[in-house]
């Protein structure tokens, strides 16, 4: 693995104060989300690396401000942080390193300023106030508002002027495969943090109730209801495995890593069954270490 000064210098960040901004961001995804952080360094083309984990940093922030305190701390928080993301982007000057990172990886590598706006605007409106899902079309417009421009302000910086619009359709398919098996993977704590993240009317058409998934109870409807939502995961990550062939050449091996990552995790969740109520659905150890090692060979 290169260094990071080296791996800077790939990405032709060589002023000092740049690249301790670049530096202070990747060190935040990598206390944060380690395995993300270790991809990019082992698997992505240097020259695209500082730029990607500045977009990391910056979704990851924007994650956390939209997901911590109640609603009205949230919208305040993001109302804050969108006034000081205006301002980097205006001028790309931050108090925050991870901001300056930012703002100068969307300038060198052309991303419009719209897919940074949507996302704000969408954690504002989507994730901050998130009251569950009422149907399919409730799932399909938080993924439209949120979600997809969310994975693209990270994403997107591996284009030079941003996706065109093939790539940006394939990373819409990508993330609504992601978000349908993180939602299954994590659906113990979400319950418990009182998120539901199934469509109240697929709890209907099995006749099964909140309650239930939240008490954890086994039952024909149960087991019929989570079958259906792994099936729905399963044909999602079917549709978005192109995401590999619409993606930079120096990302390719980070894609084929994630897509294989999010199928072992779904199969995991088909396996748990009734138990992935009781209990989050991980990686493990040994499996991402194998897809790890597979994607470096492939490269």
């Amino acid at each position: 693995m290169p260094s990071w000064r080296s791996t800077l210098t790939a990405a032709e960040i060589t002023e000092a104060p740049l690249r301790a901004d670049y530096t202070a961001a990747a060190r935040r995804v990598l206390r944060r989300e380690q395995a993300p952080y270790l991809a990019l360094r082992l698997l992505a083309a240097p020259p695209l690396v500082p730029y990607l984990a500045a977009g990391l940093a910056f979704m990851n922030l924007v994650d956390d401000v939209a997901e911590t305190g109640s609603p009205e701390q949230r919208q305040r928080g993001l109302a804050e942080l969108g006034a000081r993301v205006d301002e980097a982007l205006a001028t790309g000057q931050s108090p925050d390193p991870v901001l300056r990172a930012y703002a100068h990886a969307v300038a060198v590598r052309g991303l419009p300023a719209h897919w940074v706006t949507d996302f704000l605007a969408g954690a504002a409106s989507a994730e901050a106030a998130f009251t569950g899902f009422e149907d399919e079309p409730d799932f399909q417009a938080y993924l439209d508002a949120y979600a997809w421009p969310g994975v693209v302000v990270f994403t997107g910086l591996q284009y030079r002027g941003g996706p065109d619009e093939a790539a940006a359709a394939g990373w819409r398919r990508f993330v609504d495969a992601a978000q349908r098996v993180d939602f299954l993977a994590d659906l113990a704590g979400d319950l418990a943090d009182g998120r539901l993240c199934i469509p109240r009317a697929r709890l209907a058409e099995h006749g099964v109730t909140r309650a239930e998934l939240e008490q954890g109870r086994d039952g024909a409807g149960v087991r019929a209801l989570l079958a259906d939502q792994c099936a729905r995961a399963r044909t999602a990550l079917d549709a978005a495995a192109d995401v590999v062939e619409l993606a930079d050449p120096g990302l390719r091996a980070v894609g084929r890593m994630m897509t294989e990552l999010m199928a072992h995790q779904l199969t995991a969740v088909e396996r748990a069954g009734v138990r992935a109520l009781r209990r989050d659905v991980g990686y493990g150890v040994l499996a991402p270490l194998r897809i790890l090692g597979r994607a470096r060979r492939s490269r």
